[in-house]
This record gives structure tokens, C-alpha cells and sequence, in this order.
């Protein structure tokens, strides 16, 4: 199934079906028939305060030997054309990286301007490393990366902030390796008690991810593609190089109800 055929469903089921209809058990039965690991979802989100390492690794490895919900990557085409549109060339990671799609699918688009590409994950994929052999794989915790400050150009993250349980702590870690341009995407989403994902973070609205962004820079941009997020902040872009080619110009706006800030003209904060 491909993420926009997803999203029309996950479109009915949080903003047509109310709670009392979604944390039902008539509603858990039905969804258990759809997916085997429904109810083990649910009882991961709800000792997730008590998750050891060894019983997060184990869903996860589950779940890896089943047949992917989404074909090749949680992103819609809508939002892989934004990455590929929003990547400084150079040195780039993907945090996260699941199967490689995403980075197969950039280092497709970006073959012919010396880009070097990485990726990351606490698993790695067997898909990924057929697709990305000629790619650096580190499986690692995205909490403690064993990446020197300011190593990547860009910093990518996508779908996979909504599965980890100290959220703040890997965005701080994202930022931390980030020399230039930081991208991050979380699916919009409504939390209920049964789904077909283990996400522990759900983001409905565009300041509901914001929030776990603070402190905000001076430079950033957050708006919705479809029913996802996408987050997108700079460093300091005047010392990077050639900064201009990649940088569209910024303008003050009223962004309300946040305070003023310099955001990308094509991003503003959108309720």
C-alpha cells in the first residue's frame, strides 16, 4: 500500500470516527482481524514508561519479519519531492533510515553533485543494505550516535521521531551533528488506543510538533504535506558555503498566534 492510499484511511478512522467509536472493543476486534500485532501495539503504548531495551528491540524485530503496511517508504511522493527540494548537497545523513528507500531515492536525484550519503538506524534493514551497498550503515540508538558535532551538511529524520519515547533528547542529538540544515517528518496523527503502528508520539496539528522543538531557532520552517509534518531548520547559513545556492531568501512574518520569527517564505507556520 503507498502512503497516500494509507493516509485516506487514517483520514477516516482520526477525524470522521469519534473516541467512543476508536477505543472501543467492537473497534479493537475489527482492527485485530486487519493486523496481528494490533493489541500488542497497544499494550506497548501503555508500558511504555516501564520498556526495557530488549523488549522494545523484540517488537521491533516482529514487526520487521512481517509484511510493511507501506510498500517501500513511509513517505508520500508529495513529501520526498520536498526533501529532495530542501537537502544542502554535501555531506548527508538519514537518521532512521528503515528500509533505504529515501536515501536510494536521493542519492538517485543527487548522483551528479559529489554528495555523500550515510545512514542510521537501531536495525538495520536487509533491503537497505541490498539498496545502499555502496552506503556507510551504523545501527545505532539514535539517543547516543557515535557522530562527531557538526558532521552532516543535512540532517534527515523522517518517521521516526513518532517512535521514540524521549523525544526532546533525539532532537537534541539531531541538532548536535547538524552543520547546516536539519529535516524532520512525523506523520499528522491522532493518538487512539488501537492502530496498526507502535508510535508512542502523535502530532495532530503542526504547534503540537512544535512544541517538542523548543527552543526554536531563528530559521525554521514547519507546515503540513498532506497528513504529515515537515519540520525544516538552518545554522547559521551565512558562514556555510555557497549557502545561497541552497537557501531561499527569508522574510519577517506575524505567524500568529507564535511570535514573531523569520520563517522560509514557502513555509510559514500553517495551522
Amino acid at each position: 500500500m503507498k502512503r497516500e492510499s494509507s493516509n485516506k484511511i487514517r483520514w477516516f478512522m482520526e477525524d470522521i470516527l469519534p473516541p467512543v467509536v476508536r477505543d472501543s472493543k467492537p473497534f479493537a476486534w475489527l482492527m485485530g482481524c486487519a493486523h496481528p500485532l494490533v493489541h500488542k501495539f497497544a499494550s506497548f503504548r501503555h508500558r511504555a514508561h516501564e520498556l526495557n531495551v530488549e523488549e522494545y528491540a523484540s517488537l521491533y524485530r516482529r514487526i520487521g519479519g512481517m509484511k510493511r503496511i507501506h510498500e517501500n517508504t513511509d513517505n508520500s511522493a508529495a513529501v520526498l519531492e520536498e526533501i529532495l527540494r530542501s537537502v544542502i548537497p554535501g555531506r548527508i545523513i538519514d537518521v532512521g533510515c528503515g528500509t533505504g528507500f529515501t536515501l536510494s531515492f536521493l542519492m538517485r536525484r543527487l548522483q551528479d553533485n559529489g554528495s555523500r550519503f550515510t545512514g542510521v538506524d537501531f536495525q538495520i534493514d536487509p533491503r537497505a543494505r541490498e539498496q545502499l551497498r555502496n552506503v556507510d550503515l551504523l545501527e545505532h540508538d539514535i539517543l547516543r550516535l557515535p557522530i562527531g558535532d557538526a558532521s552532516f551538511d543535512t540532517v534527515l529524520c523522517s518517521h521516526t521521531l513518532e517512535h521514540i519515547l524521549d523525544v526532546r533528547a533525539a532532537v537534541a542529538e539531531l541538532r548536535r551533528i547538524c552543520a547546516k540544515r536539519l529535516i524532520l517528518v512525523v506523520p499528522r496523527e491522532r493518538e487512539g488506543l488501537y492502530t496498526f503502528n507502535p508510535h508512542f508520539q502523535f502530532f495532530p496539528y503542526v504547534h503540537s510538533f512544535l512544541r517538542v522543538m523548543i527552543p526554536l531557532p531563528k530559521k525554521y520552517s514547519c507546515w503540513n504535506i498532506g497528513r504529515d509534518i515537515i519540520y525544516i531548520e538552518d545554522k547559521d547559513v551565512a558562514e556555510a558555503s555557497n549557502a545561497s545556492d541552497f537557501v531561499e531568501p527569508l522574510r519577517k512574518t506575524n505567524a500568529a498566534p507564535f511570535e514573531r520569527r523569520e520563517t522560509y517564505e514557502r513555509g510559514e507556520i500553517r495551522l
